[in-house]
């Protein structure tokens, strides 16, 4: 077996809305499903989604202060005024700063631009940024995906006798600020149609609005500030980013231009998984270390030199920031992993001068690994605050839960997924115990398990290659239009290897039977290489992922990037003939180590009789659990590790040694409740004298010898050394046979030597207890030594399936 990281889920269509989607637009079933599923219901919807263009764009005067706020840019450019356009630090905040920059380039205003620093300022308005702009001569001020929860600021801003305009999409609070204009589609009395807009998006509507017109030539930096804030692409979103995306395939900026070719990304392939994975990180790596100043300057450049140096500036600061991130990351996995010993259901973890460029993506990274609500603070020991980064899980609301903790926090803002904070750092264990109680009030354990939602369960020959590309249609995915995900069971692993530098990734062929044919595909798993020791040979697979084209030297072939996989049956590793057993166990360690849901020790059994006595110390050593079975008392714990353990409850079980018998191994097992994967190492560390059984000529040799000798001097050594030499057979062996001759009459012993017998009764040799008790070690070595892989999994499933069915006679008694 081999557990999923998360419940699967199929969505549901209505069988009416899907055929009349097929039959309005000449689609087939599946496209036709994968459109309802998007909420895509009627043949107008699917029009408009499947063909998105200007006309999907609303009046942008139906935002609310709309028309406030075009006025009085208007009186600003007429009347010469100073405008300043404040931003945020992250790619929807310079993005949005961008574009504004290029509306208010249009109109000829006098303006510039400023965004705080991270770290010495913080998000959004300050006073001493207000005050600057006063210094500097400012009339009005507007603000780009900030703002909204800044009521000081703003009246500040008014006392110093400037005019302000707030742009923003986050959630207003309950109490709003008051400047000339609010432009928020959020606000409850807003009656614009479509409240998802990104930061980039409002700025967008109000170059919309200023001009009078869709500002086309804008689309791009509306596209990637809407992907890197993860807003649903539905609505005008969708428009937004699908115009986007083929305007920078043809026209890209070439700030644009240069990022994406420091990328590897050619202009004319680029898609909105691109903004998400390598365009929008980069332009955040700038605000998150360095000045995001750096990030604008790169989008509003016209000279391509500049954008160059611009673009590898960008791509080394992201690098510094994986470098960071992965080292507060380790830092920060370890606290987490102590809290949810403890049983937290919210996590809370604080660490001084954690970078808090960074705590962002640390937060989604501790969310992805446990899957709980989480908040990541860095400290400042000389202003006594911290700073946080919050990112939630779908069954929480963390802008709610954060409200209700407001009397803690000196300041926050956010949605129901993330937010950002600032602390007290004496108030930060009062906000982790006020917010584990409301999470454990609201999340039951199967909320603690994410969700992944896929389009449907298919057969391989039911999405060949042609259909594969219809998904284009579409794009782009993201937010609220997930690429299309499938779940395909049942299917057979023809081969498995790792790829990457740091062998991080796997390739898995999967193979489908399908009558008398068979269907292959790639299945590609980044950054699940640990799961390759967790899937056996003869292992069948079910997969959850996104079906996609992979060409290479002119061919094309389907393809499926893996989000999740299961196998569903008792998995048998085929691990005989391993030379370094401590090795392949550290290896299984660290795999189980790293899938999370799994103990981190495999189960180590030995059987008494073989040459074990070192081996407590051994597996002692290598951290496993060591059990011994024994004939007459069964099994028992042999080592520190394993005591305290109780074998039922161990998940991997290791057949280290060559059981006595088959019936002792089915013993083990049957013990082995929650057995998911069974190694069968059979390591045989006997002397070869000690196994074989020999032929009856050998047996008529030596008891030949005997006769003849008329008497064996037990003693003997020289006799013994010669009689095998001549014979071809060990001392050892002629030893077997000597005991078996004696245990069935054939010789006795007598003063410390062997004599025949005269006239002994005839018995068969199988008579023997020593016969017989090695006769039963053959058939133990034939079956283990020389069976199949699958032969030997065959055996471990029925031996399950007859444990299985006597519990359940038992029960049912």
């Amino acid at each position: 077996m081999l557990h999923s990281k998360a419940r699967w889920q199929t969505g549901c269509a209505e069988s009416s809305v899907v055929q009349k989607l097929a039959e309005a637009h000449h689609l087939d079933t599946l496209t036709a499903r994968l459109l309802a599923l998007r909420g895509i219901t009627t043949p107008e919807a699917a029009e408009s989604f499947l063909h998105s263009r200007q006309d999907g764009f609303h009046d942008p005067f139906l935002m609310k202060d709309m028309k406030k706020a075009v006025d009085r840019i208007r009186l600003a450019v007429e009347h010469k005024e100073f405008i300043r356009i404040y931003g945020d630090y992250d790619a929807d905040g310079v993005t949005s700063t961008s574009l504004v920059v290029f509306l208010l380039r249009k109109v000829k205003a006098r303006f510039d631009y400023y965004i705080p620093h991270r770290v010495r300022e913080g998000y959004g308005l300050n006073r001493q940024a207000v005050e600057k702009a006063a210094e500097d001569g400012v009339d009005l001020i507007i603000t780009v995906d900030t703002g909204v929860s800044s009521v000081e600021q703003v009246t500040y801003i008014q006392e110093l006798g400037m005019d302000v305009i707030v742009t923003d999409h986050h959630e207003p609070p309950d109490i709003l600020p008051q400047p000339l204009a609010l432009v928020n589609p959020k606000q409850a009395d807003c009656p614009y149609p479509f409240k998802h807009l990104a930061g980039v998006g409002v700025a967008f509507k109000l170059a919309h609005a200023l001009l009078d017109r869709v500002p086309e030539e804008l689309l791009e930096l509306a596209a990637i500030g809407t992907v890197a804030d993860l807003m649903p692409l539905h609505g005008e979103n969708r428009t937004i980013v699908k115009m986007g995306l083929e305007r920078m395939q043809q026209f890209a900026f070439p700030g644009i231009r240069a990022l994406l070719k420091i990328a590897g990304i050619e202009s004319q392939q680029v898609t909105s998984t691109h903004l998400g994975f390598a365009v929008g990180p980069r332009l955040n790596a700038s605000g998150r270390l360095d000045s995001a100043n750096n990030s604008v300057e790169l989008l509003i450049t016209g000279d391509s030199g500049r954008a160059n140096e611009l673009a590898q500036l960008l791509d080394e600061l992201n690098q510094e920031r994986q470098r960071i991130v992965q080292e507060i990351n380790e830092e920060a996995l370890a606290i987490a992993a102590e809290q949810v010993q403890k049983g937290n259901t919210f996590l809370v973890l604080a660490k001084p001068d954690w970078n808090e460029g960074v705590i962002g993506i640390v937060a989604s990274k501790i969310v992805e690994t446990y899957y709980r609500p989480t908040i990541v603070f860095s400290m400042n020991d000389e202003s006594g605050l911290a700073k946080g980064s919050a990112r939630s899980i779908e069954s929480f609301d963390m802008y709610e839960n954060l409200t209700a903790c407001r009397e803690l926090l000196e300041h926050f803002g956010g949605h129901q997924s993330a937010a950002g904070m600032t602390i007290k750092q004496e108030h930060i264990d009062a906000l982790h115990r006020q917010l584990d109680h409301q999470a454990k009030a609201v999340l039951g354990t199967d909320d603690l398990v994410p969700v992944i939602r896929a389009d449907a369960a298919c057969h391989l020959k039911d999405v060949p290659l042609g259909w594969i590309e219809q998904l284009q249609n579409l794009e782009p995915f993201g937010a609220g239009n997930p690429s299309p995900q499938f779940i395909v069971e049942n299917l057979r692993l023809t081969d498995l290897r790792l790829l990457g530098r740091d062998k991080k990734h796997m390739k898995l062929v999967l193979s489908e039977s399908q009558g008398e044919s068979a269907v292959q595909i790639e299945a590609l798993g980044f950054g699940k290489a640990h799961l390759s020791e967790l899937i056996s040979p003869t292992a069948r697979l079910d997969v959850l992922g996104e079906l996609g084209i992979n060409e290479w030297n002119g061919i094309r072939r389907s393809q499926l990037t893996l989000k999740d996989l299961r196998i569903t049956e008792i998995q048998l590793f085929d691990w005989r003939g391993t030379a370094d057993a401590a090795a392949r166990l550290d290896s299984l360690k660290a795999a189980l180590a790293a899938s999370e849901g799994c103990p981190d020790m495999p189960a180590v059994v030995a059987f008494a009789g073989m040459h074990h006595h070192a081996l407590p110390q051994r597996m002692d050593a290598l951290g496993c659990p060591l059990w011994i079975w024994r004939a007459g008392r069964g099994l028992k714990p042999a080592n520190e590790r394993a005591q305290g353990l109780v074998f039922g409850q161990m998940a991997d079980i290791v057949l280290y040694s060559l059981p006595t018998t088959l019936g002792a191994a089915e013993q083990v097992l049957d013990q082995a409740v929650c057995l998911e994967r069974c190694y069968a190492m059979f390591k045989d560390e006997r002397s070869s004298a000690e196994t074989g059984m020999p032929s009856r000529d050998q047996f008529k040799l030596v008891y030949g010898s005997v006769l003849k000798q008329g008497s064996w001097d037990v003693k003997d050594q020289r006799l013994m050394t010669l009689f095998s030499r001549r014979s071809g057979l060990s001392p050892a062996m002629i030893e077997f046979m000597l005991t078996v001759f004696g245990e069935l009459g054939f010789i006795q012993e007598h003063e410390g030597r062997y004599v025949p017998v005269p006239s002994p009764a005839k018995q068969d040799l199988s008579r023997s207890a020593s016969y017989q008790e090695r006769m039963k070690l053959t058939e133990v070595e034939q079956f283990c030594f020389y069976s199949s892989a699958s032969e030997l999994h065959q055996w471990l499933l029925k031996q399950r399936m007859e444990t299985s069915k006597e519990v359940l006679e038992e029960t049912t008694k």
